[in-house]
C-alpha cells in the first residue's frame, strides 16, 4: 500500500462512527481466528489469532471497567462475564475456534458492524 493510500484509509477510519470501529476490530481478529481455524492444530497461525484475541478481550474489559465508561452497569457486567468465558475458552488446550469466532461475530453485529 502506498503511503497516500495509507493516510487516506487512516483518515477515513479516523471519520467511521466509534461503534462502526469496535465492529471492525471485531470482524479483523475473527478474520485471523478463521484462517487459524483452517490451518493445523499446532499452526503458528492459531497461536497468533488467539494472542489477538485475547488482547482484543482484555481491552474491552479494561475499557468497561474505566470508571469514565457510560455504559449501563448491567450492559457492562454482561460484557465483562462474556469476555471472562472467551478467555476460559482460550486458556484451554484446544480452544473452541468456532466458539471465539461466533461470540465475535455476536459482538460484532451488536456494535452494528453486521455486514
Amino acid at each position: 500500500m502506498t503511503a497516500v493510500a495509507m493516510r487516506a484509509y487512516g483518515a477515513a477510519r479516523a471519520a467511521m462512527d466509534p461503534r462502526l470501529q469496535e465492529a471492525d476490530v471485531f470482524r479483523r481478529v475473527t478474520g485471523s481466528l478463521r484462517a487459524a481455524l483452517a490451518g493445523a492444530e499446532q499452526d503458528m497461525r492459531r497461536v497468533r489469532a488467539i494472542a489477538d484475541n485475547r488482547r482484543l478481550w482484555l481491552a474491552v474489559e479494561s475499557a468497561l471497567g474505566h470508571p469514565a465508561n457510560a455504559m449501563p452497569d448491567r450492559l457492562r457486567a454482561d460484557i465483562i462475564s462474556l469476555g471472562r468465558a472467551v478467555r476460559r475458552e482460550m486458556d484451554q488446550a484446544t480452544p473452541d475456534f468456532d466458539f471465539l469466532i461466533d461470540v465475535n461475530e455476536q459482538v460484532a453485529a451488536g456494535l452494528g458492524g453486521a455486514g
